[in-house]
C-alpha cells in the first residue's frame, strides 16, 4: 500500500482465524485500530480520526451481524473517496477452527449453546460477500501467530515498519525493580565507586567512573560473559516475534556501575540492532546527597 495516501484496512474473516493477532500487528505498524465497529459508523470514524491518523484498521465480523447488510453500501461509498481501502480476510479450515474453540473453551458467537461447527457453518454463509471482495486472503490453518504477523508486516508495513528494538536500561535497586524489564542483571557484586570520595558525585557517563568500574577482573569477566549471553538471547527473542526487548542492569543507586554497563552494552550492540538507552534513576541519584 502507498504510504502517502490515507489508508483504511478492513480486517474480517472467520472467528478463531487470527483477527486478534492481526489487530495487534496493525497497531504495532502505527494504525489506529478499532475492533467490532458497526459498518455504518465507518464514515464518522474516518472523518474524526482520519485527519490526525491517516492509517486506520477496523475489524468487522459477525458480532456486528445486524449491520452486515449495510456494510457493502458503506463500502461502495468509501471507494469513491481518496482513501486507499484494502480488505484482509482471514480464514482457516473447519477442523482447525473447531480445535481452536475447544482449546480456548469458548463457544462460537453464532452458536453459543450448540457445537462450534454449527456456528462455523453459519458464519461462513454470512461472510461470503466479504471473502469475495477481499484483496488479501490469508489461510492461518497451518501457520503460527508469528508467521501471520510477519505476513501482515510485509504486506502493509511499507517504509514505516517498526524495527525490533533493544532497550538497555540502567536502574537502582533501592528505587525498585523495573516492571517492564525482560532481563535483569545485578551488578551490586562489583566494587562501588560511591565509596571513592572523588567519584561519588560523578556518574557512569564519565570516564573516571567507567574506567574504575571496568578495571576489576570480575567486571571484565562478567561483561564478557554477559555479552556472550546477549549475543545468543537477543536473536531468539527477535525470532519469536517480540517488537522490543528490555534489558535492565542494576546497581544500588543507579548512578555508577549500572550506567557504566548500560553504556558499554549500547556501544557493543548499536551496530547490530536499533538500541535505545535509558538511565531510569540517574536524576534521582544526582539529587541524593
Amino acid at each position: 500500500m502507498e504510504d502517502n495516501q490515507p489508508q483504511l484496512v478492513i480486517i474480517t474473516g472467520m472467528s478463531g482465524a487470527g483477527k486478534t493477532v492481526a489487530m495487534n500487528s496493525f497497531e504495532d505498524l502505527g494504525y489506529f485500530c478499532v475492533d467490532n465497529l458497526p459498518p455504518t459508523l465507518l464514515p464518522h470514524l474516518i472523518e474524526v480520526i482520519g485527519q490526525v491518523r491517516p492509517k486506520i484498521a477496523v475489524a468487522i465480523d459477525t458480532r456486528a451481524r445486524d449491520f452486515i447488510d449495510s456494510f457493502f453500501v458503506v463500502f461502495e461509498d468509501l471507494k469513491k473517496t481518496n482513501m486507499q481501502i484494502h480488505m484482509l480476510y482471514l480464514d482457516a479450515r473447519n477442523d482447525v477452527l473447531v480445535r481452536r474453540y475447544k482449546e480456548s473453551r469458548r463457544s462460537h458467537p453464532l452458536a453459543p449453546t450448540a457445537s462450534p461447527l454449527i456456528g462455523i457453518d453459519r458464519e461462513r454463509t454470512l461472510l461470503e460477500g466479504f471473502r469475495d471482495k477481499a484483496q488479501t486472503l490469508i489461510d492461518t490453518s497451518d501457520i503460527k501467530p508469528l508467521v501471520l504477523k510477519e505476513k501482515i508486516q510485509k504486506e502493509f508495513g511499507g517504509a514505516e515498519r517498526i524495527p525490533f528494538t533493544v532497550n538497555i536500561m540502567s536502574f537502582g535497586f533501592k528505587h525498585g525493580l523495573p516492571l517492564d524489564a525482560d532481563l535483569v542483571f545485578d551488578l551490586r557484586f562489583l566494587p562501588n565507586p560511591f565509596y571513592i570520595p572523588e567519584l561519588r558525585p560523578l556518574t557512569g557517563l564519565q570516564e573516571e567512573v567507567s574506567s574504575y568500574v571496568l578495571q576489576w577482573p570480575e567486571a571484565k569477566v562478567f561483561y564478557k560473559k554477559l555479552v556472550d549471553l546477549l549475543e545468543f538471547l537477543i536473536p531468539q527473542y527477535e525470532r519469536e516475534g517480540k517488537s522490543q526487548l528490555v534489558i535492565a542492569v542494576g546497581c544500588t543507586g543507579g548512578k555508577h556501575r549500572s550506567i557504566t554497563f548500560a553504556e558499554a552494552l549500547t556501544k557493543e550492540f548499536k551496530n547490530q540492532y536499533h538500541v535505545v538507552t535509558t538511565h531510569r534513576d540517574l536524576q534521582l541519584a544526582k539529587e541524593e546527597k
